[in-house]
């Protein structure tokens, strides 16, 4: 068996960080199984490196190795790549063709961005690792293949499960072992020696001196996320190396090839669960302000009401201290000037009226409280309007989803859009 060692060097793998060596025990160790791996990690980590490694090292290493990319074949002839076609079993199917499964018999098979698979096509994978049999497009004929399959995604697999993107049976049968590789963020001590292997190997394949970085320039390489990873980071040593006359870089001149160089080098997490959950606190808080406006304009009625009842408006203020200092407020003497000016201006002129006999016809007598309801109502329809909109905008338009997370139905809400001619 081959030390970790020896694999760099023979893969050209620069780096000395534990979890990437990990990484590769864990590939020389299981190359010499048939058993399924799944490769994990970010984009542009170099996951491609293991499957090379599985399959170089085991007994399959003098038979084909196939790499393909599951996220750049159409959905609709990906079947055919993978299984081959019978002649005539689709438009433009001019001859029987052999897919990649019956021409890497007794090989490998590296299935990269194995989560963009369609789930037709994972029912017909998970057949494969299962007992080995697999149909052409258009065959009614099982055929028998053996190949090693070795997966690789950068996607969340759990939540793809979750969202039924992925089948979990598939999914265990992939990661009957995991390897993952580690983002570059996580290998600090691997990111200048990767950046000078890669100055170096530019100013070979160009003609010209190898760049190099100052003190400064390595402090801000070390602080960068590198959201791109190792791919990212030789694209930015390749633009230095052809763009830069002056072969030693500083901190500033490394700054511009770096996008978002001044962000923090510390992640931000958006947990959706938590962001419905705060919209759904502040919604709350809003209700309850509307409710507390309510019970000041009830308020305010009873109090507007009482001075159309009662001529002397002093007795009334009186009488009426406490809920007019609610209501118009208490702070100094502008608070009190307030109160006397809203007072004059709810005080109605005097009716006549016989003595000891209040007369004031019915529908004058609720003329200002119907005013007041009628500005209630008004200012809860735009809150109501506001919500909705709102509640739309997160939810990418899917009325369902609104209505549920305003609780009410999907056909009342269909009615307000339709009301309000949202």
């Amino acid at each position: 068996m081959e030390s970790v060692q020896a694999i760099k060097q023979r893969f050209e793998i620069i780096g000395n960080d534990p979890k990437l060596n990990r990484a590769l025990e864990k590939a020389i160790q299981v190359a010499p199984t048939d058993i399924s791996v799944l490769v994990t990690g970010e984009s542009g980590v170099g996951k491609e490196a293991v499957p090379k490694i599985i399959h170089s090292l085991s007994h399959r290493k003098h038979a084909k190795y196939i790499a393909v990319n599951c996220g750049a074949i159409p959905e609709g002839t990906i079947d055919s790549e993978l299984f081959g076609h019978e002649k005539g079993s689709f438009t433009g199917a001019t001859q029987t063709r052999s897919g990649y499964f019956e021409v890497a018999d007794g090989g490998t098979i590296f299935l990269d961005e194995v989560g963009e698979l369609p789930l037709t096509t994972q029912v017909r994978l998970l057949r494969v690792l299962e007992n080995g049999e697999f149909l052409k497009v258009g065959s009614s004929q099982v055929q028998k293949t053996d190949v090693r399959i070795v997966a690789a995604t950068n996607m969340d697999m759990l939540d793809a499960i979750k969202k039924e993107k992925f089948r979990e049976d598939l999914y265990y049968r992939l990661s009957t072992v995991e390897i993952n590789i580690p983002p570059l963020r996580e290998r600090q001590g691997d990111i200048h020696l990767l950046f000078r292997k890669f100055a170096s190997d530019f100013g070979q394949k160009y003609k010209m001196p190898t760049i190099r970085l100052e003190d400064d320039a390595v402090q801000l390489l070390l602080k960068h996320r590198w959201p791109g990873n190792v791919r990212q980071l030789r694209n930015i040593a390749e633009q230095i190396s052809v763009l830069e006359e002056e072969r030693n870089i500083s901190a500033y001149v490394l700054n511009g090839y770096l996008p978002n160089a001044n962000r923090s080098n510390l992640p931000a997490v958006i947990d959706q669960k938590s962001e419905e959950g705060n919209f759904s606190n502040e919604r709350e808080i809003l209700y309850k302000v509307l409710f507390d406006m309510k019970g000041d304009l009830n308020d305010l009625k009873k109090l507007t009401l009482e001075l159309l009842k009662n001529k002397d408006s002093a007795k009334v203020q009186e009488e009426n201290e406490t809920l007019i200092r609610k209501i118009y407020g208490s702070n100094g003497e502008e608070a009190q000037e307030e109160e006397s000016t809203s007072m004059e201006v709810l005080q109605l002129p005097e009716p006549h009226v016989e003595p000891q006999t209040y007369t004031q016809p019915q529908e004058d007598k609720y003329h200002f409280a119907e005013e007041i309801e009628e500005e209630e109502t008004l200012s809860l329809q735009e809150k109501e309007i506001e919500l909705i909109k709102k509640s739309l905008e997160r939810n990418r338009g899917k009325r369902k989803a609104a209505a549920a997370e305003l609780g009410i139905s999907e056909r009342t809400l269909y009615r307000k859009i339709k009301q309000y001619d949202l």
